[in-house]
């Protein structure tokens, strides 16, 4: 069965460095966009970066020049480098990849991480 699979991180300081991954397993697939949102009580859900299929990046205002979006499709894997947390980076983060099975049906899925919880606090 095709799955998505977080990285979990609890506690950490204000100013210090960290990376999240996701990947997806499963056979027959290929992954298309992937993405990382976050989301705390009584907000709506951010989309904090996303790379395309060809390496193409975007990010949230509040992220740019701090965290970083990569790939690895031979691992089918992305990953989240957050630089220089602050505590408001604290949140639920959530990963997404846009896959296609590689049948003849050709079925495309939005596949969830299980979410990190990501505490920036001194």
């Amino acid at each position: 069965q095709v799955q998505l699979v977080e990285s979990g991180v609890g506690l950490v300081q204000p100013g210090v460095s960290l990376r999240l991954f996701c990947v997806a397993s499963g056979n027959n697939l290929k992954v298309n966009i992937m993405a990382c949102y976050r989301q705390v009580p009584w907000k709506e859900r951010e989309l904090v970066a996303s790379i395309t299929g060809i390496s193409t990046t975007k990010y949230a205002d509040s992220v740019k020049g701090r965290f970083n979006i990569s790939r690895d499709d031979a691992k089918n894997t992305v990953y989240l480098q957050m630089n220089s947390l602050k505590p408001e980076d604290t949140a639920d983060y959530y990963c997404s990849a846009d896959i296609v099975t590689l049948t003849d049906s050709r079925k495309y899925l939005k596949l969830w991480g299980q979410g990190t919880l990501v505490t920036v606090s001194s």
